[in-house]
């Protein structure tokens, strides 16, 4: 990968040996003063404690600091871990000249343990002394857990003269399902965004991506994406409504998508990217119910993973969505532009040649049209293949 870089953020790595000895596990994030930072968590009631922590430094004051470590999740740890999660943050302040407040700590790992603090003290020097504008690739790969490969992106934005940079990075592999999954995601732009506009347009932007994706329909304790402005570049955004505003958002969304995509392909054994469309639904509400219907069930993920056109095992978790009145005698299924079932039953033109040749391709194209409204939702999963079993049972070993 290129070397990546935002005006304005500075990005330091070490190795603190939290769960494994000589690899990169600590990262922190150095931001410029005047800048500003929004952040989204995990809508798990489960709460691991750096989510509690960086939720409410973020609420009180711009951060100038993201403290993250692989490793150790530091959730289901009690006021031990809110302790150290709270010590972590003095570390930093004491290698700085920030105060606690002003850092932003993410965890992500295994779950049940108390963060090993003092060997996050240790390194946190290296990692001061590490921090350089061009080190998103090192970072992007510290942040991994069961993740076969770094997850990074950017993309500039230009209108009428004025242009920024939008660098992101993203981790997740398992425990992924929309509404934040185990994953963590960190944005950062030199446009200038006033904290108020930055956190909509966040929120706009993961609501489009991060919380369409699904793995395993697990979400997680840690979940957290953050994003960052540095306002060091000439583009300026006063107002939701003006033409710079939607230039960014829709970079914004592109790259969160790009990013939610990577982690969808990197899915925990999977072999197949899967994007499920419903269309024709009374609401968006119902389209989303009925999508993740059909993204969550074992059987239509293992017969995914088959590459095997088990088209009745789709519609029978449409029907058991909990669409109210929905007439079966109007639902469709397209794989691949290929007509499976039309009218709730198998399409006269459908062979199983056909349906097989669908379902050999590495991605795939779910469309379930309700015939009953306007509504649909897109989302993107993917198969369960025995590695995904593999991995999630070894886990801890």
């Amino acid at each position: 990968m290129d070397d990546f870089s935002i005006p304005g953020i500075r990005l330091g790595v070490a190795q603190a040996g939290i769960k494994y000895e000589g690899r990169d596990d600590l990262t922190l994030i150095e931001i410029a003063e005047g800048s500003h930072t929004a952040a989204v968590f995990t809508q798990n009631a489960f709460r691991a404690a750096p989510v509690v922590v960086a939720e409410r430094h973020v609420a009180s004051q711009d951060a100038r600091y993201l403290l993250i470590n692989s490793g150790n999740a530091n959730a289901g740890t009690g006021q031990a871990g809110m302790d150290v999660c709270e010590r972590s943050c003095v570390a930093v302040a004491t290698q700085t000249s920030a105060q606690a407040s002003h850092v932003l700590p993410f965890s992500t790992g295994v779950i049940g343990e108390v963060l090993p603090i003092a060997k996050i003290e240790a390194v946190l020097p290296n990692a001061v002394g590490d921090l350089t504008a061009t080190n998103w690739n090192r970072a992007s790969r510290a942040i991994m857990t069961t993740d076969t490969r770094p997850k990074l992106r950017r993309c500039a934005v230009d209108f009428k003269g004025q242009s920024c940079e939008i660098v992101g990075m993203s981790k997740g592999s398992g425990m992924i399902q929309p509404n934040m999954a185990t994953m963590l995601g960190f944005i950062a732009t030199d446009a200038y965004i006033p904290g108020a506009l930055l956190d909509t347009m966040l929120r706009c932007a993961v609501n489009a991506s991060f919380n369409r994706i699904t793995v395993d329909g697990d979400t997680s304790t840690n979940d957290a994406v953050t994003l960052t402005a540095t306002g060091q570049s000439d583009f300026r955004i006063s107002t939701l409504s003006s033409n710079e505003a939607i230039a960014f958002q829709s970079a914004l969304t592109e790259i969160a998508t790009a990013l939610a995509q990577d982690i969808v392909r990197d899915g925990e054994g999977a072999t197949k990217f899967v994007e499920i469309t419903v269309l024709g639904a009374a609401s968006e509400v119902e389209a989303d119910q009925v999508a993740r219907t059909v993204a969550h069930s074992p059987l239509v993920k293992t017969a995914l993973f088959a590459s095997d056109p088990n088209w009745g095992r789709i519609l029978a978790a449409v029907g058991r969505a909990g669409v109210e009145a929905l007439d079966v005698d109007a639902v469709s299924l397209v794989i691949n532009d290929v007509l499976i079932a039309e009218k709730g039953a198998r399409a006269p033109s459908y062979t199983e040649e056909a349906g097989q040749a669908a379902m050999a391709p590495d991605d795939l194209v779910i469309t379930i049209d309700l015939a009953r409204g306007d509504a649909g939702v897109t989302l993107w999963t993917t198969d369960f293949s025995y590695d995904y079993v593999k991995i999630n049972a070894e886990y801890r070993t």
